[in-house]
């Protein structure tokens, strides 16, 4: 695990590594040693279901209120004290600026008052790095990771766990926001990608023909697709909403059609850089069609598969503490002056 220095990477170091996420509406703390889970708490917001979406005011306060909390019961559950931290991580960007805020701010003065380095952490860096903790199944080797979640498809190509570089994006909607944006067409509450991956499995993927949009190179596009589901449906009169089973053959076929449009990218973006080992991550990276996808990619291809356990998925502060190890083995440690950046190109970032 770790600097990439030929063919040999260096172990990382076992200190004990705290670390934040706040980047949008869920406050998670996890403890490391070295890259061994010890911990984390995380706590959700469900008020935002109300709205249909995230709420940044009411986000960043709820992350005032639970980042206390968050951070004693990850310390109970590590069996450790803050007395013993010996480094903290925490997400510096990309995210909402008022969550970003309360998590860099606590974690600048906790680090402070401590005594110890703080390591500023990309959140989407983050999501790669969090397959290099013990219980991920640890890469050996480069590897072409698709990132997928409800602000972010990107294709990296990773050669280590410091050099990763984006190959390709989506030029507007995420994968995740179709998802979202489509089960709220259809009725479902918010956030609506697990519903519709658990609709997805009562119904008949095909049902119904959506439009794929095609993209040159490695680039995504999601937002011709929730164009065509609208437009589907609205045909003949909405016909189709009227039949018995209709959610699940939507939640069937759009979760097919989006599942291939990602698998057919990362074979493509694998292909083109000769990895032969294929990954992937973030909060969509739970939903079951995309992981049978990719599995079944990595059998046909004779690749080595990359798929984090659940709780490394979503947002979560176990990713956050992994790339602060990573950045403590470079000495890129940040400045009590280091505040949050909404809009961080990950190109810009090394950690």
């Amino acid at each position: 695990m770790a600097e990439h220095k030929g063919t040999q990477w260096a172990p990382v170091k076992p200190q004990l590594m705290l670390g934040i996420e706040s980047s949008c509406d869920d406050t998670s703390i996890a403890v490391l040693r070295g890259n061994v889970f010890l911990s984390q708490f995380t706590a959700a917001q469900h008020i935002h279901a109300k709205y249909g979406g995230v709420v940044p005011e009411f986000a960043s306060r709820a992350h005032q209120r639970h980042i206390v909390p968050v951070l004693h019961g990850a310390l109970e559950q590590a069996g450790c004290r803050l007395e013993d931290i010996e480094g903290i991580a925490y997400t510096r960007g990309p995210g909402l600026h008022g969550s970003l805020l309360v998590g860099s701010a606590f974690a600048r003065s906790l680090a402070w008052s401590l005594k110890v380095p703080m390591w500023p952490v990309h959140h989407m860096r983050a999501h790669v790095l969090a397959h290099w903790l013990e219980d991920a199944n640890p890469p050996t080797g480069p590897m072409m990771a698709l990132t997928v979640s409800g602000g972010h498809t990107q294709l990296v190509d990773t050669r280590s766990p410091w050099t990763l570089e984006v190959v390709g994006t989506t030029m507007d909607d995420a994968a995740g926001e179709a998802f979202d944006k489509v089960a709220k067409m259809i009725g479902l509450p918010y956030p609506g990608g697990p519903h519709v991956d658990r609709l997805a499995q009562e119904g008949n993927a095909e049902a119904f023909a959506f439009s794929a949009p095609k993209m040159n190179g490695l680039d995504f596009s999601f937002s011709g697709l929730k164009t065509s589901v609208l437009r589907t449906l609205e045909r003949d009169g909405g016909q189709a909403m009227r039949r018995e089973g209709w959610q699940a053959d939507v939640c069937a076929s759009l979760q097919y059609t989006i599942v291939k449009m990602l698998v057919s990218r990362l074979e493509q973006a694998a292909d083109r850089f000769g990895r032969t080992a294929v990954a992937i991550q973030g909060g969509v990276s739970a939903n079951s069609g995309l992981r049978a996808g990719v599995e079944a990619l990595a059998r046909r291809r004779g690749w080595s598969v990359h798929i984090p356990p659940f709780k490394y998925c979503t947002d979560n502060g176990a990713m956050i503490a992994m790339a602060g190890q990573f950045a403590s083995m470079r000495q890129e440690s940040g400045s009590l002056s280091d505040g949050p950046l909404p809009r961080w190109p990950m190109e810009s970032n090394q950690t």
